[in-house]
């Protein structure tokens, strides 16, 4: 039946439907067809050379880490010949057939629960196709192949978020309740998580991209249908919080609770995963370790987002205290020093990355063959399975999991979602909601005003201090999770964390780095030509970091363009289809 239903790109031709005029006349006939959707439907961890679009590699398409080149889109480097086809409308055709033909069957047994999850994987397609392409067409029956029918008008922003939403509210609706992720199916605190992501990224995206009267926002917006969105995403949080079936991980040990959850193979009874897909590294594996087990993988962290950590204390790290912590290197990253989740998220010397490896990492591998380089001096050791027993050099054999959704990303949106309705007014809820992640590293409650960074070099400098606060607990919380450019997008925050941006990483000149491997002496810089190592400024400089890339091909820092790299484009291909009833995105 997955063979036979197998293609609708909103294109001339179609595979074809089912054979049979009867189709789904049990739910074991459903549940068989909807478990191809739970292969496509789910965030994949892997990791290749340079990061990758995967959950551990992906955010070097942010200012969260850096490969050895620049992506292209958060260069503003793609064309319009990089436009890809919209394949998510192949999995959203066979989700309508399934709905469209759902009442053949008796509707006993798990029926709720299979159509719920039709629902949710619908609106997860078009969550994929909106973020990246804002108003696409809302298609609820599988179309049949003429011309005619695939002349499909395009919806509007609003038009496509609402209708996610609504699906969402259905499988909500459908459900089953579970108190843990060890069925591995979809469940209705799942479905609430993705709504308050839904909600909170249209209505922050609205709001942002309306406040700078760009070309990307929804012009029949009104502030009113913004609030409605923001508040759909806390409610929809609050939800899953009143449930008090789902709880951060914290065993008391602040130093390793954060990380370990990201490294066990089986999330079964971890309390914080609302759902995960599971790795056994044999017949189905990844390579996440094998890339990151000896502090490479052709990706560094960078300094932007090592900087952002508060202070052990809850206090922004000044620049004039960094600078002198810099001096030794991995000082700066000690959790006596700053907030614990960075030594769990960046490996600090001695870190062990895996099991024949007891010392330690002395410093990240700034030389090194094959997919062992690392680019900025910061290793990244969050997604490492330390204590990884299985092949660390074999393709396909790590078990790392891929987290779909934590409890902490539901109180993260709860938490921004108040922040931006009224973030004086809900100062208490906004804390109380937060503690808990603060609590499983030992680090002090949120306090706005002692958190408050108004550095001249920190971009965010002007924001309200209580949404100023949010983001930067979510972007510690969720570092290196594949997120950070989703949010930069719906914040409309690429003039200031991207156009002009250079990646660095650690301090080299002016630190001891250089001296805790023996190869570094291999390290070439500043040289006329066959350098292996580049860094900022000049040789007089004191101080001197890590760059990723030769300063000559970054001149001027990322060319993100603000007028036409928030959405991608699409094919010229699919508007002729469509007889035209498409506009091309902006700015392409």
């Amino acid at each position: 039946m997955v063979a036979a239903t197998a293609c609708f790109k909103l294109d001339k031709d179609p595979e074809g439907v089912l054979s049979t005029n009867n189709p789904f006349r049990s739910t074991g006939e459903i549940q068989n067809y909807v478990n191809q959707f739970y292969e496509t439907a789910v965030r994949t961890q892997d990791f290749s050379m340079g990061g990758g679009g995967h959950i551990a590699g992906s955010d070097t398409n942010s200012d969260n880490m850096a490969s050895s080149a620049p992506v292209s889109r958060t260069n503003g480097a793609l064309s319009i010949g990089n436009a890809a086809a919209l394949s998510a409308y192949t999995r959203i055709r066979n989700v309508n057939f399934l709905l469209n033909n759902k009442d053949n069957c008796d509707k006993t047994g798990d029926y709720n629960q299979l159509i719920g999850e039709a629902y949710f994987f619908r609106a997860w397609y078009y969550y994929q196709m909106f973020r990246d392409y804002g108003g696409v067409a809302i298609v609820t029956e599988p179309l049949d192949p003429n011309l005619e029918a695939m002349q499909v008008g395009q919806d509007s922003r609003t038009a496509v978020a609402d209708f996610i939403l609504a699906d969402l509210d259905e499988a909500i609706k459908l459900l089953s309740a579970q108190s843990s992720s060890a069925s591995m199916r979809i469940h209705k605190d799942v479905a609430r998580a993705l709504k308050s992501e839904v909600a909170l990224f249209e209505g922050t995206w609205e709001k942002y991209h309306k406040a700078k009267n760009d070309a990307f926002f929804d012009k029949n917006i009104t502030d009113a249908k913004i609030r409605e969105y923001l508040q759909k995403a806390a409610d929809a949080a609050k939800e899953v919080m009143d449930r008090g079936v789902w709880a951060i991980h914290n065993t008391g040990n602040p130093n390793n609770d954060y990380r370990i959850v990201f490294e066990t193979t089986n999330l079964n009874n971890n309390k914080e995963v609302l759902w995960y897909k599971r790795y056994d590294g044999d017949q189905v594996g990844n390579n996440v370790d094998r890339y990151l087990n000896k502090g490479g993988g052709g990706v560094g962290v960078t300094s932007s987002l090592v900087n952002d950590y508060l202070t052990i204390d809850g206090k922004p790290y000044a620049a004039a205290v960094r600078e002198a912590d810099q001096a030794t290197y991995g000082k700066e990253l000690l959790p006596s020093v700053r907030d614990p989740r960075l030594a769990q998220t960046v490996a600090k010397p001695g870190q062990k990355m895996r099991p024949d490896m007891p010392e330690g990492l002395p410093a990240p591998p700034l030389v090194a063959e094959g997919h062992h380089l690392n680019t900025t001096g910061y290793a990244m050791l969050k997604h490492v399975q330390i204590d990884y027993t299985g092949n660390l050099e074999a393709e396909f054999k790590g078990a790392t999991p891929a987290i779909q959704f934590r409890y902490a990303d539901v109180l993260l949106n709860y938490a921004e979602a108040l922040a931006e309705l009224d973030g004086a007014g809900n100062a208490s809820k906004i804390i109380a909601a937060l503690k808990p992640l603060r609590d499983r590293v030992g680090m002090p409650a949120m306090d706005f005003d002692r958190e408050y960074n108004t550095a001249a070099e920190y971009p965010f400098k002007s924001l309200d201090k209580y949404i100023q606060a949010v983001r930067r607990e979510r972007r510690v919380e969720q570092a290196l999770e594949g997120r950070r450019f989703y949010d930069i997008a719906r914040w409309a925050a690429a003039d200031v964390l991207l156009v002009g941006w250079t990646p660095q990483g650690a301090m080299f000149a002016g630190s001891d780095l250089p001296t805790l491997r023996p190869n570094y002496s291999e390290l070439v810089y500043d040289q006329p030509s066959g350098n292996n190592l580049f860094l900022t400024g000049s040789p007089s400089d004191a101080r001197r970091y890590i760059l990723p890339f030769p300063p000559a091909s970054m001149s001027g820092g990322y060319k993100f363009n603000t007028g036409r790299d928030y959405l991608l484009p699409f094919q010229q291909r699919l508007l002729t289809l469509t007889g035209n009833k498409w506009q091309q995105n902006p700015g392409w």
